[in-house]
């Protein structure tokens, strides 16, 4: 068994989730602790000019402007998460085996075999003296791969420590939603199924000045517009049978207008159930159980309006099993970093669509 740190800052811009993990890459021997290091407001005002800029990248090494200083921000956070992270929990630097950074991602075109990740994994190592696995999802894209979700291998041997029957579907709802079909040792199919939270947190840092409707409370007030959310779901992503992805913009033209704050937010979180809800015909069968992770598993109209669409399956969040529903990515890519320095596989044809079965990530070294 090796003992790994994962690192993950999702599409919703909020902050550095880490996590410590026991895995031989396959099973998962134990979970250590979980921290988070929040974003200050002037970084997350770096990463969403970075985002705006990166539309224009010539290539995915090039760093210009904002993109570079975004990148040394996004690596300082991350030094400043794992220092903090083993001071608390006195972790010594010889006990982790290897980290995973997964880095902020500005860019994902899959089409044009482009996805850009911003971290610097080779100033991270020297930084925290220990071992860094970077750049996951490079090697999967170059490949013709969607480079996402990465997450189904990890999800896979939770849902194999459970022992239930039938289909699982895990569903983790971060700035992008996605789903991981498991069935069995065998099927393992992988998608996103469409926006998660990113509309609804960018609705709400505009029309609220809030990051986001905690618990769904505002969402609770008002009524979804059914209209709106018909037109939305005619949208061509919707039809396409998995492997796909998403960038975290491409819904962005999606924002209402014109409807009362609560109303706004009803609909795009009715929108977001919607959308997964739309992938189960796309399945080889219908899952009995839903397991909600992410951001959206905290929002209970969310969890609501998932159970009133996918009843009679089950809908239970990730934390009602054991799960972190919080640090479940960063987990993860402590445990794709352990798969990584094995030479296993991180991506397979029915999860991101590459050819055949695709290991990946680069070792930098303090």
């Amino acid at each position: 068994m090796m003992t790994a740190i994962g690192l993950m800052s999702g599409t919703s811009l909020d902050g550095v989730d880490i996590a410590l993990i026991e895995t031989d890459g396959n099973q998962v021997a134990a979970f250590g602790p979980t921290g988070y290091r929040p974003y200050t407001e002037h970084e997350r005002g770096l990463l969403r000019e970075a985002l705006a800029e990166a539309v224009n990248l010539p290539r995915r090494d090039a760093r210009p402007g904002v993109i570079g200083e975004a990148e040394r921000a996004v690596t300082l956070a991350h030094a400043e998460a794992v220092a903090a992270f083993t001071a608390q929990n006195r972790i010594v630097r010889e006990a982790i085996d290897i980290v995973g950074f997964h880095g902020q991602t500005v860019l994902h075109r899959p089409a044009q075999r482009l996805t850009v990740q911003i971290g610097d994994g080779t100033a991270l190592a020297k930084a925290i003296r220990v071992p860094v696995m970077h750049d996951f999802r490079a090697a999967d894209v170059a490949a013709g791969g969607q480079g996402a979700p990465f997450v189904p291998v990890y999800h896979r041997a939770l849902a194999q420590s459970l022992g239930r029957e039938g289909p699982i579907c895990v569903v983790n709802i971060g700035g992008v939603s996605n789903i991981t079909y498991i069935d069995g040792a065998d099927t393992l199919i992988a998608c996103d199924t469409g926006p998660g939270n990113a509309l609804l947190d960018d609705f709400m840092v505009r029309v609220m000045g809030q990051p986001f409707d905690r618990e769904g409370r505002l969402a609770a007030q008002g009524r979804p517009d059914a209209d709106w959310i018909a037109h939305a779901l005619q949208h061509p992503f919707f039809a396409l049978p998995p492997p796909k992805s998403l960038d975290r913009n491409d819904f962005a033209s999606f924002a209402p207008h014109d409807m009362a704050p609560a109303d706004g937010a009803a609909t795009l979180t009715a929108f977001t159930a919607a959308a997964i809800t739309r992938i189960v015909p796309l399945l080889p069968k219908s899952p009995a159980n839903w397991i909600v992770a992410g951001g959206g598993a905290r929002n209970l109209t969310m969890l609501g309006m998932l159970r009133e669409r996918l009843a009679p399956a089950t809908v239970e969040p990730a934390d009602a099993l054991g799960w972190s529903v919080d640090a479940m990515e960063a987990q993860a890519f402590g445990y794709l970093a352990v798969r990584g320095l094995k030479g296993l596989p991180l991506s397979y044809p029915a999860t991101t669509g590459v050819p055949m079965p695709m290991t990946g990530g680069m070792i930098a070294r303090p």
